[in-house]
């Protein structure tokens, strides 16, 4: 049984998922402003978009002057652009009302498991607070999802300045928590972000592998330190 007195929470994909596909999403919104844009191309066109978007300006562009909002306004219209749409006087309102969906809880939906997980690890005693590579919307998406209750902080890499895997992350947390690393653990769905990056400060670490999907990592990472669903956790800690 390990001992613990911090758990530190990933969020997307490991507490919340989107509840439909991104291009779906999007091709909804685009009907509404009299487009007629395929889900599939938007889906693709998203990827390509996003991880551009991700090299040129990491972290929502914070050392370029950007704000997260106009990170993703910007995104979302080159989503658009790509899939071959040229209106653009209709792309802003889209984008501004897809932003701000994207705060709503209609959006969002628990994993398996996730409410209840939480919920024990607060009756053990355990100390709990989120870590994610997210903007400034999280306490608001957690709110309204009825998880923020459960966590003493939320931290988004806006709101620090710094992301996964940046080991500063967690100091930081193990600072303001008091908390020994040896006695703190970081639970998510990234190798990199959340297995190995807190391992490097002398946190455990556990991934939780969705069902279905195959993950790259299993080979890298021990059995015992792989999660097959969230309400594997409570059984494996107690409060140091």
């Amino acid at each position: 049984m390990l001992k613990l007195r911090l758990l530190t929470w990933d969020v997307k994909d490991t507490l919340l998922r989107l509840r439909i596909p991104v291009g779906k999403s999007y091709a909804a919104e685009a009907r509404a402003h009299g487009l007629q844009v395929e889900a599939e191309a938007l889906n693709q066109a998203f990827r390509q978009a996003y991880k551009a978007q991700d090299q040129h300006f990491p972290n929502y562009g914070l050392d370029r002057g950007l704000s997260s909002k106009q990170w993703w306004l910007d995104v979302v219209t080159e989503t658009f652009r790509l899939s071959g749409v040229r209106e653009d006087k209709v792309l802003l309102p889209i984008a501004e009302k897809l932003y701000y969906d994207y705060c709503s809880k209609h959006n969002w939906e628990l994993l398996p498991g996730a409410s209840e997980t939480l919920q024990q690890c607060q009756q053990l005693g355990i100390r709990m607070a989120v870590i994610s590579n997210f903007d400034r919307r999280l306490s608001e998406i957690l709110a309204q999802c009825d998880l923020q209750k459960h966590f003493e902080f939320v931290w988004s890499s806006e709101d620090l300045g710094f992301a996964k895997p940046d080991k500063r992350i967690f100091l930081e947390a193990l600072r303001i928590s008091k908390v020994p690393p040896p006695l703190a653990a970081h639970i998510g769905d990234s190798y990199m972000n959340d297995y190995r990056a807190p391992r490097e400060v002398g946190m455990h670490s556990f991934l939780i592998k969705t069902a279905g999907k195959p993950a790259s990592w299993e080979t890298e990472v021990p059995q015992e330190h792989i999660l097959p669903s969230l309400t594997c956790l409570p059984s494996l800690i107690e409060k140091g």
